[in-house]
């Protein structure tokens, strides 16, 4: 039986090679993309699921969003920005530095008490009128939408300049949690995600904060770069599954 022509498998394994580079995980690209500290943990987990699922690759750049606006006016290559408020990327649409289109709001924070003392925080946070702590911990409320829905929350408790002796101010959310979680301050005003992993409470006493004592912590994302990938990214955000982690963290759907 004659062989095949050399030519012909040559030219057969060059189509099955090309076919190869340009299918599936082949095309995976890196993506950079600036979160916000209190929605890492969750972000994480986000971008495990759609690594598996597109091959591509996500590098996460945690920080306040404040910083993080302030890096992006001034020429930061990130791909997309998920913002722990509306106002920046709001302004950023304004400026007309993300792709037309992309702002949406991915998640609704909620806004806790919290302390590891199982026994000094109540259900109506009367402990903010007490005597029985040092120090309480908030995000800078110039810089975290956190810190600015505690400022809002204490001032409506008519406690914020009484208070000013006790404040702890962290760069950002997850700095404040880490003052009380370290002993720091004994309680502290952080995200209620921050305090759940899967559905699981961290352990201590909390008062989740009445969403009228402070303006909505509704987190939006734009998308800086039109880059495949991070596209993509965007997509699955607002997929069920990825909606579902969520929620899973504590946040709200819009």
């Amino acid at each position: 039986m004659p062989g095949i022509p050399l030519l012909q498998i040559t030219t057969t394994s060059l189509f099955f090679l090309a076919g190869l580079l340009f299918s599936g995980k082949a095309l995976a690209g890196e993506i950079h993309i600036a979160v916000a500290s209190n929605f890492t943990a969750t972000m994480r987990v986000l971008a495990e699921r759609f690594e598996e699922r597109t091959g591509h690759a996500v590098v996460l750049l945690p920080g306040s969003t404040g910083k993080h606006f302030a890096q992006i006016m001034n020429g930061a290559p990130f791909d997309a920005f998920f913002a722990a408020d509306t106002q920046r990327p709001e302004r950023l649409e304004a400026e007309g530095r993300i792709i037309s289109g992309s702002r949406f709001t991915y998640a609704v924070g909620k806004l806790v008490l919290w302390s590891p003392d199982p026994g000094l925080v109540d259900a109506e946070g009367a402990v903010l009128h007490s005597n029985s702590f040092r120090r309480l911990a908030i995000a800078n409320p110039r810089l975290a939408p956190y810190g600015r829905a505690a400022q809002q929350v204490l001032e409506s408790r008519r406690l914020w300049e009484s208070l000013q002796p006790k404040l702890v101010r962290g760069e950002n959310i997850s700095q404040a949690f880490q003052f009380v979680a370290s002993g720091n301050a004994e309680l502290g005003f952080v995200a209620l995600s921050q305090l759940m992993q899967a559905g699981r409470h961290r352990e201590g006493s909390v008062w989740q904060v009445p969403e009228r004592l402070h303006m909505p912590i509704e987190q939006q994302a734009v998308l800086l770069s039109d880059s495949t990938a991070a596209m993509e990214l965007i997509s699955f955000m607002k997929s069920e599954p990825a909606q579902t982690i969520i929620r899973d963290f504590g946040y709200g759907i819009p």
